[in-house]
């Protein structure tokens, strides 16, 4: 559903400062945010009006947006196409790539880019000031003066192949995208929005029908109502005792599987989304109507103040949380949409800027001042809803077309056409593989490591006796170690402590699946979605409801979270989170302590939870990326990992059947969850960390005494995915699996081999330097697959943790022949026909400097890592700084041997493992490129549903009259 807000006049400036000017630049506007160590500054030149905004703040990082405004009447794709056209060189650097190369020695990951209705915005990211400072002029040179060439087009945009096939890489972005829920729901609202004179109603992506004749020629100021707008959406929806989630989510037959409100700014309006996830299709067309009656209904029993007050403290802890992580980054967009939107002196700035305040003014609210405005923003004002609903009949249509199309535009094209096609083609690629001067590049020196500032981290462990994980992580810090030791508490279980500069504290219990049997391995994603709203007996009797405890973490935390793992590593350990303030320090050890040891699952709680599950798998499993991982992950891992228990392929098969099960026989049921809680709460496999301010912790270990069901033993070491590998895990060979997906267009790719394991292994530094020398941007891969069309992406990985190394290929029209060219690639550099150089070299180690420094970017990130690296990788707890010594010892000869060594054979069948997920149109094509290769081919088609009476998007809403509600 959308909805539009109209926008007030603009506020009157109340920042005062001394007018300062620097060449033809003006300081319009300085703002020093009383809630942040943040200084803004807006400049504007006088001869062109060049807006620059400088955020001042701590951090290692520095970032860059350089935004253009964009406007576009139709779906040719003009402003997205010269997204990508601009990276392809400019007029004083006239060279493909030379910019993400400069970039690549400038300690970064390369520059990026978004298109939106509205905006273009170009970004980069760099650790330290000095890459940053090299770059930008050549940066600006891009986007202000770029050479767009018909080559550059054809390898970028859009071209045909000598077999009559479309492709590029916007081609193949758009391919991956055009046909999906999202991207078809937001095409249909923005038409029905949207007058056919406005801009906003164009897909400024580009429409692949669009993209295929397109040739190289071719606000918001009432920021009180806005935050307001903001905070009734989360109430109404962020928790599983907020009202509209309660009704529509919380049910044993949910309606839909989450509901979420967005805002979006245009030029005099907001437009206010409300977005309902997996809604069942019987639903959809009474929906709109039940969302409208429930709003009224709620308006009609007014706020639960008690719970907007809650929210409103909650909100404003996650945001000075965000601005611990992310300092001015945090409002990067708030600045983007003041240049678009704004007054053009920055007189709205700091009124954009001052959170704080309104969230103090939205606290002396009334109940009927919010219900005031539910019904002025939500139920009174007219709008429009589109419903997609699912059709098996038209991947069919699709593919049948699709088919069509491409022998028919063959037939026109005819042999000679197809011919020029191919040269032109191979034309445009040999232009772009033009060598950029090697001058050019080294007169960019790459920067000091030492010019990084860290974050320091002190480290300090409570041990069981006898534990002998760990042995090599040097814990150990005078200051940390001391205060730990004041508090004489006896804890005999395992609690890492890493101190870091914070307002905030998290808890973290970190539990063995080791003990786990392969049936109740599934269950897992049942047990830790319903972690946090379960009913609970506290330590001391008092018995709450699942409610009374969700409201009471909300009034408590900043956060709390659930999930396997860390990021993408030891997902066969179970990981649970709680954020607070310093001083909740205490509360917060008790309170996971009852969240583990004391919550009840019961039969109207876990239908619920398993139901949300089951009702979103239709959606995952639309997904090419989420279904290749889930295939591959079945191939090399055991069934008895939590791991494979978790993917969609599992969940899919285990899910429906544990909801029979639980309707037959929910004593059984409950049991199961019982049994499963006990074996992962075996004091054997049990971790505690405590990350952030340790040190302002009054006695760190004295809460923890109340876990006394955890006795002193020995601890075992966590479980890692090497334990799990299948035969075929331990020696990939030959086995291909070709699955057909009929929701999708576009095809995806994952090839897999042995690697290394072990974060100390000594190969380890020349490995990640070659995968980066192959993966940067505009690196070779880069330029080989993407640079010709093949995919819209490709990346390398190195597992550790399961020893193994990957290729991934994803939104390609043919995945194979990205496949192929891959092959190309690394072949070439291992027997000398593709150079590579020093320069390559350089900007593969300036890279991963950018890459290893935001991993411990913020205080929360650098804790983390310094108890991840100590107590799962087994290296020191500053691990990153010591890898980047590592790295920048590797040569060009350590760098050709891990090539030949571990990456050369990912492109063998006789060691590797392919899957490829596919559309229908390219399947058989691509299984059999694959066998004739050499892979022995396993066909599988994954079924996406029963048949849908409906082929697309239905809308409903009302006219543009404001005196009119929709229906």
């Amino acid at each position: 559903m959308a909805a539009a807000v109209k926008q007030s006049p603009p506020a009157s400036p109340t920042a005062e400062f001394k007018p300062e000017s620097y060449g033809n630049f003006d300081l319009t506007q300085r703002v020093k945010l009383d809630y942040a160590d943040i200084s803004v500054q807006k400049w504007v030149s006088r001869e062109t009006g060049l807006s620059v905004v400088h955020l001042d703040y701590e951090s290692p990082i520095v970032k860059g947006y350089f935004v253009v405004p964009t406007e576009i009447f139709n779906d040719s794709g003009c402003p997205h196409t010269l997204e990508h056209l601009v990276f392809l060189g400019s007029q004083k650097y006239p060279y493909k790539g030379v910019l993400d190369s400069l970039a690549n020695r400038a300690f970064s990951t390369g520059t990026n880019a978004w298109t939106d209705t509205d905006h273009t915005a170009y970004t980069i990211s760099t650790a330290g000031q000095q890459g940053f400072l090299q770059l930008l002029p050549v940066y600006i040179d891009h986007i202000l003066y770029p050479t767009i060439t018909d080559a550059g087009f054809v390898t970028e945009v859009h071209h045909i192949n000598g077999n009559g096939e479309d492709a590029g890489v916007v081609y193949a972005e758009m391919q991956g995208r055009e046909q999906t829920p999202g991207d078809l729901m937001a095409l249909k609202s923005q038409r029905l929005f949207y007058p056919p004179s406005s801009a906003y109603k164009s897909e400024t992506g580009g429409l692949m029908e669009a993209l295929r004749v397109l040739t190289a020629q071719d606000k918001p100021s009432d920021y009180l109502a806005r935050k307001a707008i903001d905070i009734l959406g989360i109430y109404l929806t962020d928790s599983p005792v907020a009202p509209l989630t309660k009704e529509y989510v919380e049910i044993p037959s949910p309606l839909c599987t989450y509901i979420y409100f967005a805002e979006t700014t245009r030029a005099s309006f907001i437009s206010l989304d409300v977005y309902f996830g997996s809604v069942p299709t019987e639903h959809l067309s009474t929906l709109d109507e039940k969302f409208r009656k429930s709003l009224q209904n709620i308006a009609k029993d007014g706020i639960d103040m008690e719970r907007m007050r809650v929210i409103l403290k909650r909100e404003r802890l996650k945001l000075m949380n965000s601005i611990e992580a992310g300092g001015g980054d945090v409002f990067a967009m708030g600045v983007i949409g003041d240049f678009l939107y704004g007054a053009k002196d920055g007189s709205e700035l700091k009124p954009a800027m001052a959170e704080i305040k309104r969230f103090a003014d939205l606290e002396t609210w009334t109940s009927q001042q919010w219900v005031d405005l539910l019904t002025k923003y939500y139920i009174s004002n007219p709008y429009v809803a589109v419903r997609a609903k699912p059709s098996a009949l038209l991947p069919a249509k699709l593919e049948t077309e699709e088919k069509a199309r491409i022998d028919e535009q063959k037939a026109r094209l005819g042999p000679a056409g197809l011919k020029h096609l191919a040269k032109v083609l191979e034309d445009a690629k040999k232009e772009h593989e033009k060598e950029i001067p090697k001058e050019v590049l080294t007169s960019f020196p790459v920067p000091d490591v030492k010019s990084i500032r860290w974050i320091d981290v002190q480290s300090a462990r409570n041990e069981p006796s006898g534990d002998k994980v760990g042995k090599n992580a040097n814990v150990t810090s005078a200051e940390l170690d001391k205060h730990i030791a004041s508090d004489k508490t006896e804890v005999p279980f395992f609690v890492e402590f890493d101190h870091v500069q914070s307002s905030f504290v998290t808890i973290s219990a970190y539990l063995s699946t080791a003990e786990i049997p392969e049936r109740l391995r599934p269950y897992l994603s049942a047990y830790l979605s319903s972690f946090y709203s379960l009913p609970v007996t506290r330590s001391d009797g008092t018995k709450l409801t699942h409610e009374e405890v969700v409201n009471q973490l909300d009034d408590l935390t900043v956060s709390y979270d659930t999930g396997l793992g860390i990021g993408d590593y030891f997902c066969e350990n179970v990981r649970l989170s709680i954020k607070v303030e310093i001083e909740q320090y205490e509360t917060a050890v008790a309170w996971l302590k009852d969240l583990i040891f004391g919550s009840e699952f019961t039969k109207d709680r876990l239908e619920v939870t398993i139901a949300k599950i089951q009702q979103s798998l239709p959606e995952l499993k639309r997904d090419g990326s989420t279904v290749s991982n889930a295939v591959n992950t079945g191939l090399f891992f055991k069934p008895t990992s939590s791991y494979v228990g978790s993917t969609i392929l599992s969940q899919m098969e285990v899910i429906p059947r544990l909801a029979k099960e639980l309707q037959d026989s929910p004593e059984a049921v409950i049991k199961d969850f019982e049994t499963l809680r006990e074996l992962v709460t075996k004091p054997t496999g049990v971790r505690f960390s405590v990350t952030g301010n340790v040190l302002a912790v009054p006695q760190p270990r004295k809460p923890w005494s109340i876990f006394d069901k955890l006795s002193t033993s020995e601890l075992h070491p966590p479980p890692f995915s090497k334990d799990y590998l299948t035969e075929l895990g331990k020696a990939p060979v030959k086995k291909a699996v070709v699955l057909t997906l009929p929701t999708i267009e576009s095809s995806f790719g994952v090839h897999t081999a042995k690697g290394i394991v072990g974060w100390d292994h000594p190969e380890y530094p020349a490995l990640r330097v070659a995968c980066e020398v192959l993966d940067g941007i505009e690196s070779f891969l880069w330029r080989y697959i993407r640079g010709s069309g093949l995919a819209y992406g490709s990346n390398m990985s190195i597992d550790l943790e399961s020893g193994l190394v990957g290729f991934t290929v994803f939104r390609a029209p043919d995945a194979y022949k990205a496949y192929a060219e891959g092959l190309k690639v690394v072949r070439g550099l291992t027997d000398g026909s593709i150079p590579m150089d020093e320069i390559s070299l350089d900007g593969a180690k300036s890279s991963l400097v950018y890459s290893v420094t935001r991993s411990v970017s913020s205080p929360g990130r650098a804790a983390l890592e310094a108890f991840t690296n100590q107590t799962f990788r087994g290296v020191p707890a500053d691990n990153a700084r010591r890898l980047l010594e590592r790295l920048q010892n590797v040569t060009l000869d350590d760098v050709k041997g891990a090539l030949q060594k571990y990456i050369l054979p990912l492109f063998d069948p006789e060691s590797s493992v392919a899957v490829i997920v596919s559309g229908p149109s390219k399947s058989d094509s691509i299984a059999e490129q694959l066998k004739s290769a050499g892979f022995d081919v396993e066909r599988r088609t994954l079924d996406v549903g029963p048949d849908e009476d409906g082929s697309g998007s239905e809308e409903t809403g009302s006219e543009s009259s404001e005196e009119e509600s929709g229906r």
